[in-house]
């Protein structure tokens, strides 16, 4: 197959999104282009995710579907899903290339190849390289990989199984991205990765360092850090970015669980003490970032008192915004030998819950911001005649659509008719 149409379908987290865009950067200059609107496609990739059961199942779903509605293009499955269950895919009808975490990124070279029917699984051994790659798609923000793998082994993960050690990319090389974006009229970036706060690890260089360089990129307007553990979030992260002139007022921070005991039975490294200082060092400097945390329902082996202890822990929390996960169990994980696993009825009673919480914060949050003013950048999306875009502290707002206004940024007073209510 020396050229054709191709056509991406991703899944899962924001690194997964950044990928897809480099390899359909990649397959384009081997010759290949992406398939026009109502063009049917020779090569259809499944970026896949494995995080829970329920990405499993969507990616399932998804190769089912894609097969149905393009019988006859080339199919490849790649990504985490393909990772840990490449014979499984492999074994099902219509799949003709399964592709591992390393091997993904020769996909120009597979199929120039003809190479088909055959899983070629990564050994998460040997996942040393490590591959850059930066996302715009039809949005206005830029995803940024800056690394990948995570070496913490939680007991509920099966991320570094599907994706390797932890390594990074050099801080060069990162710089010279941003330039890019610069130079493509992006305003925006995100920095992504599996466990960013862990950059550097295998380059000897530091976070804190790469986060400096990127504060002097000139033409660039907005830096936002994305999920970054407790314990890898330190002081000087958070002081330098209450005093940049870049970096958003955003934090992303996984707790899982605001129950010590459980803490320690998904062999989390930090506790709740940790959890609450860095929370309370935030709000110090930046009273009003935009704080997200990351937290999990039914973890095997929380009791009802363990649950009752974390929600009162997250209640006294500031933050902005939970983002609940129900446990689901991940074959080969250390979880599975812990005793005490949760009713699935309880498990969701737990997660909604927590939903409600959330909820009751988000409100508070932007209440609180209400006549304040806040600097936007518009995004491309049209939804029922409004052009929607975040705040500086990531206020999901609207304004009556206008094409002019796209990746410009607008300096507004937040009132109640630019809040997109159904992303509160």
């Amino acid at each position: 197959m020396k050229s054709g149409a191709y056509q991406f379908h991703t899944l899962g987290c924001k690194l997964n999104f950044a990928e897809s865009s480099f390899l359909g950067r990649q397959l384009t200059e081997a010759g290949f282009h992406k398939a026009a609107e109502g063009e049917e496609p020779d090569v259809c990739i499944i970026n896949s995710c494995t995080v829970t059961d329920t990405a499993d199942k969507k990616g399932r779903q998804l190769i089912h579907r894609i097969r149905r509605e393009h019988p006859d293009a080339f199919l490849v499955v790649t990504g985490c899903y393909a990772q840990l269950r490449g014979d499984e895919i492999a074994a099902m009808d219509g799949v003709d290339l399964v592709l591992g975490a390393n091997d993904k990124f020769k996909l120009a070279d597979y199929l120039s190849q003809n190479i088909a029917h055959q899983p070629v699984i990564s050994d998460t051994r040997h996942m040393t390289p490590f591959f850059g790659a930066c996302s715009k798609e039809d949005r206005t923000r830029y995803f940024l990989k800056i690394q990948d793998g995570c070496d913490c082994f939680c007991s509920y993960c099966a991320i570094p199984f599907a994706r390797g050690r932890s390594r990074s990319g050099r801080i060069d090389d990162i710089v010279r991205s941003a330039h890019e974006v610069v130079e493509n009229g992006g305003k925006e970036i995100i920095l992504t990765g599996v466990n960013i706060g862990d950059f550097g690890k295998n380059t000897g260089e530091r976070l804190i360092d790469l986060l400096h360089r990127l504060d002097a990129v000139e033409g660039l307007h907005r830096i936002r850090i994305s999920s970054i553990e407790p314990d890898l979030l330190t002081d000087e992260i958070i002081d330098f970015t209450a005093g940049s002139k870049l970096f958003m007022p955003h934090f992303h921070i996984p707790l899982q669980s605001g129950s010590d005991k459980v803490l320690r039975i998904m062999h989390r490294r930090y506790d709740t003490a940790l959890f609450a200082a860095k929370i309370h060092r935030i709000r110090q400097v930046l009273p009003n970032a935009f704080i997200g945390i990351d937290i999990i329902a039914g973890m095997r082996g929380e009791t009802a008192a363990d649950f009752e202890d974390s929600y009162r822990f997250v209640s006294g929390l500031e933050f902005a915004q939970l983002h609940v996960f129900p446990y689901s169990e991940r074959a080969g994980t250390a979880a599975l030998r812990q005793e005490g696993p949760v009713p699935e009825k309880e498990k969701k009673a737990r997660t909604v819950r927590l939903i409600e919480l959330s909820a009751q914060h988000k409100a508070a949050f932007v209440q609180a911001q209400t006549g304040t003013r806040h600097e936007v950048l518009w995004e491309a999306s049209r939804k029922r005649g409004f052009l929607f875009g975040f705040t500086d502290n990531y206020i999901r707002v609207r304004t009556p659509y206008d094409a002019s206004k796209i990746n410009q940024l607008e300096e507004i007073t937040l009132n109640e008719e630019h809040i997109a209510h159904d992303e509160v």
